[in-house]
């Protein structure tokens, strides 16, 4: 019934409770997810989980925040993204938030790299015909020229893709939409604090949509800082559905009706 587009089963919080978060899974009637790489030397982890079960797929990337790591060609991206079960590249993109705490207080100019790794994963994905999984963080106006520039315009001839766990303005959304991408809302879109955002849930038509946890992280209410999981998705579908006034059952079609349209080979 509900398919999480984005969480980490890879990472230390999640690696070793698989079968109680596939437990927990069923149980909540989330059938599928989509587990997402973040570094070339996560991806044998990433690949592997994704082989040992019909009902989990992945990505190959790397997370624009990633330093001191292993930087991919766009032919190694490409012959790993043409491996079984592999269905997207990323999650890829821009981040600027936080230069000054986060980043040592460099400038945007310095973070050419990100900009120049963006633009590799954007090749790989147009080469082999695979979407995007897109990470933008206080850099939308970068990620939608950058996308722009290599040729992803809205056109037909593009890799499309998906803005993950969104966290922009409804203009950003705008745009978004216009080159032909979906929209990934996650537990954020719970908060209190996140008015702007369901706005922008109210907005993205339905066909565009898709919910995701990005666990182990940004647990919905009323799980919020807690360690999340793919079971918690039914709630994102939730306050969506509520804000559009729309069934559950209705929004968790929808969104992995969405899911399959976009990353080919992910079956129900």
């Amino acid at each position: 019934m509900f398919t999480d587009s984005h969480c980490h089963l890879t990472f230390p919080e999640l690696a070793s409770q698989i079968p109680t978060i596939r437990a927990a899974m069923q149980a909540a009637q989330v059938t599928r997810a989509l587990c997402i790489c973040t570094t070339m030397e996560e991806f044998p982890a990433v690949h592997a989980l994704a082989q040992s079960y019909d009902n989990f797929w992945c990505s190959v990337g790397v997370h624009p925040d990633n330093e001191g790591i292993h930087e991919p060609s766009v032919q190694e991206l490409q012959e790993k993204a043409q491996l079984p079960r592999v269905v997207a590249i990323g999650e890829t993109g821009l981040d600027y938030y936080g230069m000054e705490e986060r980043k040592g207080g460099r400038s945007i100019a310095d973070l050419e790299w990100q900009r120049t790794r963006f633009r590799t994963h954007i090749r790989a994905a147009r080469a082999v015909g695979k979407p995007l999984v897109i990470h933008t963080r206080s850099s939308a106006a970068d990620t939608l020229a950058i996308l722009r520039e290599e040729g992803e315009d809205g056109s037909g001839n593009r890799a499309g893709g998906v803005f993950h766990c969104f966290t922009e303005s409804l203009a950003v959304a705008r745009e978004a939409l216009d080159l032909g991408y979906y929209i990934s809302l996650s537990g954020i879109v719970t908060f209190k604090s996140a008015q702007e955002l369901r706005e922008v849930a109210a907005f993205v038509p339905l066909e565009r949509l898709l919910i995701e946890t990005d666990s182990p992280y940004l647990a919905p209410v009323p799980y919020r800082g807690k360690t999340n999981t793919p079971a918690y998705v039914p709630y994102v579908a939730q306050q969506i559905a509520q804000l559009r006034g729309l069934s559950v059952q209705a929004v968790a079609e929808a969104t992995s009706r969405n899911v399959d349209a976009l990353f080919t080979g992910v079956t129900a």
